[in-house]
């Protein structure tokens, strides 16, 4: 067990990188024991949330004064969960759960393991969770703001250019699923990757993708229709630009064995795919870091606006 927990400390590390819980857990439903030690807006937190935090920043390998440290991250969290659910920014409950399940997978554990771990060390599944949605909901948050405020709209993006559109590739796709339960995991995952590969040398195209999951147990298709480069989600981002033929190669995620099917593709500089490029460029920079200052400043103007009893 030692083992795993340092090997989940050193990933907490870089949590914040996950890349999506609606929003919808307010920071005060701790045990009914706790006693509330700051107000904020009317949402309560309290002991039970602070130790929760404190176990986690201890996680983090975190100094100084925990307690203290805790306090300020929560009054933060509440400001900031309440800007996302206000303009409809949250990330959903499936797109966290996810990316739990990812996590869980990258330390070699499945989500049950995982939970056990963060019981033990104090922090809870749902306090994970809760910080995981809010890490990958605020960045949006920032970007549609200052976006709006500071950036330029697509024609003046556009003269920037030269007066040309961004090129990108257009692919429309459909996601081939050999689905494992999770309880024989250990036991066919195996099996269920040498069948996904053999499958893919025979897959016949997407009209007939149907048809032929039809002919193969427990395997799946999923249509996700139009999906433009810079939307293409990382983990499958490199295995689309490798692809040769209709097929990209395997992976195993919380579902199974999948691999996408490449229906179509063509470069194109439409008004949307223009759009999408600056967006991801402006992603990419929040990522870089680009956006702190402007999350500070806005976290601040929240502050400023806020009624926050402490107690």
């Amino acid at each position: 067990m030692n083992g795993r927990q340092s090997l989940v400390r050193s990933m907490m590390m870089g949590v914040a990188l996950v890349a999506a819980v609606t929003l919808a857990v307010p920071a005060g439903t701790a045990l009914a024991a706790s006693t509330v030690v700051a107000v904020v807006n009317n949402t309560a937190i309290t002991t039970g949330d602070i130790e929760r935090r404190v176990a986690f920043l201890r996680l983090q390998h975190a100094k100084g004064n925990l307690r203290s440290m805790a306090r300020e991250q929560l009054i933060d969290d509440t400001l900031k969960r309440e800007e996302i659910l206000r303009t409809r920014s949250s990330v959903s409950m499936t797109e966290v759960d996810a990316a739990y399940a990812r996590f869980a997978a990258s330390n070699k554990m499945n989500v049950d393991q995982l939970g056990q771990i963060l019981d033990r060390a104090g922090v809870g599944t749902e306090h994970f969770k809760q910080f995981i949605a809010l890490q990958m909901s605020w960045p949006r948050v920032v970007n549609a703001r200052f976006g709006k405020a500071n950036g330029k709209t697509l024609a003046e993006r556009m003269q920037e250019n030269g007066g040309k559109k961004p090129v990108t590739t257009e692919y429309f796709l459909k996601q081939v699923i050999f689905v494992v339960p999770e309880k024989r995991r250990n036991a066919i995952l195996g099996k269920r990757k040498a069948e996904a590969e053999a499958s893919r040398a025979k897959f016949p195209g997407c009209d007939q993708a149907k048809a032929f999951a039809a002919t193969m147990h427990d395997v799946s298709i999923r249509d996700l229709g139009r999906v433009l480069a810079p939307e293409m989600p990382e983990d499958w981002k490199p295995l689309v630009e490798k692809a040769k033929g209709q097929t990209t190669g395997t992976r195993v995620t919380e579902k199974g064995v999948e691999y996408l099917a490449i229906c179509k593709q063509r470069e194109v500089n439409d008004d949307m795919a223009a759009e999408m490029v600056f967006r991801a460029e402006d992603l990419a920079k929040a990522k870089n870091g680009e956006s702190d200052e402007n999350s500070k400043k806005y976290l601040a103007e929240l502050r400023k606006k806020a009624t926050i009893t402490e107690r």
